[in-house]
């Protein structure tokens, strides 16, 4: 287990037994002497969002957000107006899975389970089951980078998959500064880069997807204001409008989808 990874643990540990941390909101630092750049945010705008989504993954499309959502016998997969938080189109999955993260690939929606170690795949328009393939490990975050689907696992690797298949035909190891950088969830893939949440913090870490390298990070602490954070979980949920250049953040069990400009750097 590297410094990285204890460092991560004892932050999620620090976080339960310390009640001005709740668990999900830990106060975890990128490692220092990383010299990675910082970001920062702005609030642009915020829309309303189901306090019952446990939510796991996140896509903006021709103007909707699909979502994901987990926990056994509470997943679904959602399209949503993003306005009002309506939830125009939903179809649960069988309480035997823990649904993780989503992405829509042309006519398909795919999604993820946990630790069942099978993806569903569903027609887009109607959420029609279409077909089932399976892997191996853990399914956290799925994106796509316009020809692979890219994949979590909640370790330091990136798969980059074959949409027909589900075949993996690369894996990269993320590092920052050279180390490590495991525990990645929800993923999005912005401008070229991946943008991927690590879990239990409020930092998402921006990966060249060709070298799995961190090239910066995202600080997002004080996003969901404290006032809001009763019953809440970890921040999960990032979603990017190429067409309108616009970036949405959200977290399971979170009252609000958040749109964010990054800030310059920091370092």
């Amino acid at each position: 287990m590297g410094l990285f990874t204890r460092a991560i643990i004892v932050a999620v540990a620090l976080a339960m037994v310390r009640s001005a941390h709740p668990l999900g909101f830990a106060p975890w630092q990128p490692p220092a002497g990383a010299n990675l750049p910082v970001y920062r945010y702005t609030v642009v705008r915020t829309f309303p969002h189901d306090r019952d989504a446990f939510t796991q993954g996140l896509q903006f499309l021709d103007g909707f957000l699909y979502e994901g959502t987990g926990l056994n016998g509470r997943s679904s997969i959602r399209k949503v107006k993003l306005e009002t938080g309506e939830v125009l189109q939903r179809r649960d999955v069988p309480a035997q899975y823990f649904g993780e993260g989503i992405v829509v690939w042309q006519s398909e929606l795919f999604e993820l389970t946990w630790q069942s170690g099978v993806a569903f795949i569903y027609d887009r328009a109607t959420f029609a089951p279409r077909r089932s393939v399976k892997y191996q490990g853990e399914g956290w975050g799925l994106t796509h980078d316009g020809t692979s689907l890219v994949m979590s696992d909640g370790s330091d690797s990136l798969r980059f998959l074959d949409p027909a298949t589900f075949d993996e035909r690369r894996r990269v190891k993320v590092t920052a500064a050279g180390v490590p950088l495991r525990a990645l969830n929800e993923l999005e893939y912005v401008k070229g880069e991946i943008f991927a949440n690590v879990w239990q913090t409020d930092y998402l870490a921006r990966i060249d997807p060709k070298t799995g390298r961190v090239t910066g990070w995202v600080d997002l602490q004080g996003l969901l204001p404290a006032r809001d954070r009763a019953s809440t979980d970890v921040l999960n949920g990032i979603a990017y409008d190429a067409v309108g250049d616009r970036l949405f953040i959200t977290g399971k069990l979170w009252p609000r989808v958040f749109e964010i400009k990054l800030t310059a750097p920091v370092k």
